[in-house]
């Protein structure tokens, strides 16, 4: 959300800077994302005069041009121009010689003494496109006839240079959605912090007769969706373009100026959080019928769009037409025309759920539809018609056509509830004095009904949604009072178990480091993803009845939380593919959800490998990554977390992998290692191999109260080295030998490993080779043969008699 700076000191008398203010919105919980200094027009118009026309001759070697004699105030030049319009007598826009001009921001140029087709010419005269404040470019800008020659045109145009705050507002916060609740914020930390006495004070509004009757009836026919609705009419408006001042202060906070009535109304949302609407009165049929739509009715938006309605849409009708969709979007038929004189302005407070519903379903997002959707001050719908009416009959001209209509048969109740200074300053974690609190709470708007010297009854305006207990006044007590100004426990109380916790957030920063360094790259995806995925990719691993649905979904594709991490890894990947960027080594941490009798939420990390080992060069390989590259890595990261020796393999059951092995530490199932099946790669428009490693990275955690820290000497003896080459069934896995191994002898025999694998030509069907190391070392002395020859016979017939090996020569 986007808010000036100087339409902000309106409300706060202060001489804050621009950097000073951003940094008490922060620590007010109004997140200050980016600061921008705005020039309303790029260079500021400087050297940029009123100018008036003395003479204007045809140029003596050009039909299309003309020559001028302009007076700029101190002095008279001669200018060349091409424009059509141009004529003597006008007051014009008159760039002179030195300045710089910029049609658009990132494109200057300056003006300098020039010879056009033989002629001097000393000077610009200017069209709006030329200046940066238009796209018109049909003549040069004719200024009123009353302004002074040589005034500057940024005083007449009244441009003044701003900074516009970016403010990340979360979705509790519906009270700061206009200047006067960003305004309150400052205010209470100036009057906490600076003992300044400073009051929010709203514009006075004026009270009109009514000069000319223009009536309109006013019926909601749902209470339920529409609680307040209040109007009136305007009558002999001018629709025109708004004042400078007016569109300077909408383009501070990045809205485009329209016209005089639509600006005021915009005008007012944006000062204070509650969106108008006006109507044009020759669509009304004298009638204002808020109910909810016809099944299939239809409605055409400002937008140009026919929209299809539903039972469950509100509208603004007038008894028979659909003319907006209340709180998101006007209606192209009943909307303020060119040709308008007579308009209805709508103030309302609609419920929060029913227009977020419909906004959704409808595809809209609007300034509206956001406030709306968040919740608006139903006590504040009054005020913002007449700050709107008063300011259109201010630049619109007209008057007032019929009383206020005022539907609001159930006054929306403040939240009343006791709060306890006491336990304010226990959770809060420093004393804050009750005087020092009342402060905080006044300066907030919560007005304290009675006090004893322990607890307040107070009365929260109906405005605050988010602060309906006392947990939440305690919260806003905290924002002011400052979160650095809680000071840090001098001493920290824990207890101690028997297995003591790890600091999980740390391991993952460990391990992620630890995969950076392996030239990985770390990936965030939303949890979000689509229902379809499971129905097409599920098989017995994933069903549709243990989605988490969404009950808003923002649209197909992100209706359901993820059950597995795999398809968004998947969409990253066809992501860099298309953008010529095929080989990669991606992780992420992330959480999986499922819904079983209850709502289950799994910590994982996903690790995925494809293209190539190494970046293309020419003293590089272009070896492609395989099952061990990534099993490689698995063992590599479970190794730096103390847990390689716990390792067990298994066949792969039951899994969205096409092959590869289970990993298990004990009896828990830590992860799976394998590759996507080429179904799911040509569903994702992937062209080459994708090798996945799905590791639960709770069950990781919780098993590292097995993993022991052994620290030992380095050997003062060398080491010992024997190799069997085996022919082994296809079936035998390298695990299988490494077990019977070490099984074999627990004391000497360190390391086995294996260093070459053949299957193919000469050797007999269903059966591979194997080239496996033994590595023996004794840390008190020097190995004898003999000893080792021991180790290696026993090895040798255990393999020949429990996997049928054979030794080859």
């Amino acid at each position: 959300m986007k808010i000036s700076y100087n339409w902000l000191k309106q409300f706060v008398d202060t001489a804050l800077s621009p950097e000073e203010m951003g940094s008490i919105l922060t620590s007010t919980g109004l997140e200050v994302e980016g600061i921008e200094a705005l020039e309303m027009v790029k260079g500021g118009l400087l050297g940029v005069v009123v100018g008036e026309v003395l003479t204007c001759e045809k140029h003596p070697d050009a039909d299309k041009l003309k020559v001028t004699t302009v007076n700029i105030g101190a002095d008279t030049v001669q200018i060349v121009c091409g424009a059509p319009n141009v004529a003597a007598g006008q007051k014009v826009a008159v760039a002179t010689v030195g300045t710089t001009l910029y049609p658009k921001p990132e494109e200057g140029f300056k003006i300098k003494v020039s010879k056009i087709r033989g002629v001097d010419s000393f000077g610009m005269l200017c069209a709006e496109d030329e200046l940066g404040l238009g796209e018109s470019h049909a003549g040069i800008m004719v200024l009123s006839p009353n302004l002074a020659v040589g005034t500057p045109l940024a005083e007449v145009l009244e441009l003044e240079n701003d900074y516009q705050f970016e403010i990340g507002l979360t979705p509790n916060r519906a009270d700061a959605m206009g200047h006067i609740g960003v305004a309150r914020d400052v205010i209470a930390y100036l009057n906490f912090h600076n003992q300044q006495n400073l009051a929010l004070e709203l514009p006075a509004v004026k009270t009109h007769a009514v000069a000319k009757s223009e009536n309109v009836t006013v019926e909601v026919s749902d209470l339920d969706r529409c609680k307040r609705y209040v109007g009136q009419t305007v009558v002999g408006v001018k629709i025109e373009a708004s004042p400078a001042w007016l569109q300077n202060k909408l383009r501070a906070v990045g809205v485009h100026p329209i016209n005089n009535v639509v600006d005021a109304t915009n005008y007012i949302m944006r000062e204070l959080g509650t969106p108008l609407h006006a109507f044009d009165v020759r669509s009304l049929n004298g009638k204002i019928v808020v109910k909810t739509a016809e099944n299939n009715s239809l409605l055409t938006t400002l937008d140009g769009v026919e929209r299809k309605m539903t039972d469950q849409d509100l509208m603004i009708t007038n008894g028979n037409d659909n003319l907006c969709i209340a709180g998101v979007f006007g209606g192209q038929d009943s909307g303020v025309k060119e040709d308008t004189k007579a308009i209805f302005i709508e103030s309302a407070y609609f419920d929060p759920v029913s227009v977020r519903k419909t906004a959704k379903s409808q595809g809209l997002n609007t300034d509206a539809s956001f406030r709306f959707e968040r919740g608006v001050d139903p006590a504040l719908t009054k005020y913002a018609l007449q700050r709107a009416v008063d300011l259109i009959i201010e630049i619109a001209g007209g008057k007032v056509g019929m009383e206020i209509q005022d539907v609001y048969p159930t006054p929306v109740s403040n939240h009343q509830f006791t709060f306890n200074y006491q336990r304010c300053s226990k959770v809060i974690g420093t004393i804050i004095s009750k005087a020092e609190i009342n402060t905080i709470l006044e300066s907030l708007d919560i007005t304290i009904v009675s006090q004893t010297e322990t607890e307040a009854e107070l009365s929260v305006p109906a405005y605050r949604v988010d602060v309906t207990r006392e947990i939440d006044v305690i919260e806003e007590v905290l924002r002011i009072y400052g979160f650095n100004n809680v000071p840090l426990p001098e001493k920290l109380n824990t207890s101690i178990g028997v297995f003591p916790k790890p600091d999980i957030e740390r391991l993952q920063d460990v391990v992620s480091e630890w995969l950076i360094g392996t030239s990985c790259s770390e990936t965030l995806n939303n949890s979000l993803t689509k229902s379809s995925y499971v129905e097409k990719f599920g098989g017995e691993v994933l069903k549709m009845e243990n989605n988490v649905e969404m009950l808003n979904p923002l649209s197909q594709d992100l209706d359901v939380l993820r059950q597995s991490m795999l398809f968004n890894t998947l969409e990253v990947i066809e992501h860099n593919q298309n953008r010529q960027n095929a080989d990669l080594k991606l992780f992420e941490f992330g959480k999986t959800y499922h819904k079983y009798n209850e709502y289950v939420e799994n910590k994982r990390l996903m690790i995925s490998l494809t293209g190539r080992k190494q970046l293309e060069s020419w003293n590089s390989s272009n070896d492609l990554h395989t099952f061990y590259s990534i099993k490689g890595l698995v063992v590599g990261l479970l190794d730096r977390l103390g847990l390689k020796g716990l390792i067990k393999e298994a066949a792969l059951k039951k899994s969205l992998l096409e092959d590869g092995v289970q990993l298990h530490i004990l009896k828990h199932k830590v992860g799976e290692i394998g590759w996507v099946s080429s179904k799911m790669r040509k569903e994702f428009g992937i062209k080459q191999e994708v090798f996945i490693a799905d590791l639960d990275w709770d069950a990781i955690i919780a098993c590292l109260q097995y993993a022991k820290i052994k620290y030992t000497e380095l050997p003062k003896f060398f080491a010992v080295r024997r190799d069997f080459s085996l022919l082994l069934d296809k079936g035998i896995s390298f695990q299988q030998i490494e077990e019977l191994a070490k099984g074999a002898d627990k004391n000497l025999l360190k390391e086995v490993g294996l260093f070459d694998v053949y299957e193919g030509k000469n050797l007999p069907e269903g059966k591979k080779s194997y080239a496996v190391s033994f590595i023996f070392q004794d840390e008190e002395k020097t190995l004898q043969d003999q000893q080792i020859d021991v180790v290696m016979n026993k090895i040798h017939a255990g393999l020949e008699e429990k996997l049928g090996a054979e030794l080859r020569s």
